[in-house]
């Protein structure tokens, strides 16, 4: 599961990037339309999905780290997947956040800790 972490963790952070933009995009589209602002939310799905990747990178072999990530995603995953407005693309960000915290639980009950003899 260590190298799946770093997958995820990689990925996360290469997406968190994509999702700024759009929301960034979706912000500005949505002020120009005076709707409401998913472009806000946006914003804090790619803060939490960045935050999360570096923690994914930093802590692979640890529980506690997936355990934090495992929350990460899923409160990207909620904020994701409730918000509405021009940004539609926000819900696929959402399933995704929901996919790597589905993967990162796993990895929690999965977890077996490397125990390396000492010379």
């Amino acid at each position: 599961m260590k190298t799946a972490k770093l997958v995820i963790g990689i990925i996360s952070i290469i997406l968190s990037l994509i999702v700024g933009f759009q929301s960034c995009a979706a912000g500005l589209g949505e002020a120009l339309a005076n709707e409401g602002s998913s472009g806000a939310v946006g914003t804090f799905v790619a803060i939490i999905m960045l935050a999360a990747g570096i923690v994914a990178i930093a802590t692979r072999s640890s529980k506690g780290g997936a355990i934090c990530c495992t929350i990460m995603y899923a409160l990207a995953a909620i904020l994701g997947l409730t918000s509405s407005g021009i940004f539609a693309d926000l819900l696929i960000w959402g399933a995704i956040s929901a996919v790597f915290a589905i993967v990162f639980l796993i990895s929690v009950f999965t977890f077996k800790k490397d125990v390396t003899p000492q010379s």
